[in-house]
């Protein structure tokens, strides 16, 4: 499957609606590696692992840079990153597929050249579980 059709919507902390983030290059891979616990008695022969709490690892997502508007994505969520809000974002692949979950985002606008686009980097921070909903 592409990425083309994918969305990256926000909403703020008690908003009702998202609100779709316009311009959406580049998602990320989405998921947890989880950390290998060392859990070994003395009597094993073999180390003995569990798997520990996941990391999602770092979590960019890759936007055209468009700064014409109060309602730019560049605007919002630099806005979002100075208030050091937490957001409730929601991903919606061309399938159907939706991944929800809560971040704290960084945005970073990249450099360019010669016939080279100038883009912005939303980084999250994730602050809950990813909550995956299969299509119907």
């Amino acid at each position: 499957m592409l990425a083309n059709g994918a969305t990256l919507e926000y909403k703020k902390s008690g908003a009702t609606a998202y609100t779709k983030l316009e311009g959406l290059k580049e998602i990320p891979e989405i998921g947890k590696d989880p950390e290998k616990v060392d859990n070994t008695c003395l009597a094993d022969e073999v180390k003995q692992y569990e798997n520990g709490i996941g990391d999602a690892g770092d979590l960019t997502y890759k936007f055209k840079y468009e700064n014409k508007s109060a309602t730019s994505p560049y605007r919002l969520m630099r806005e979002l990153e100075t208030s050091g809000e937490t957001a409730s974002f929601k991903e919606t692949l061309k399938d159907g597929t939706v991944t929800e979950y809560d971040a704290q985002v960084s945005v970073k606008r990249t450099g360019g050249g010669v016939n080279g686009a100038i883009e912005f980097n939303l980084s999250m921070s994730l602050q809950s579980d990813f909550t995956i909903t299969d299509p119907a």
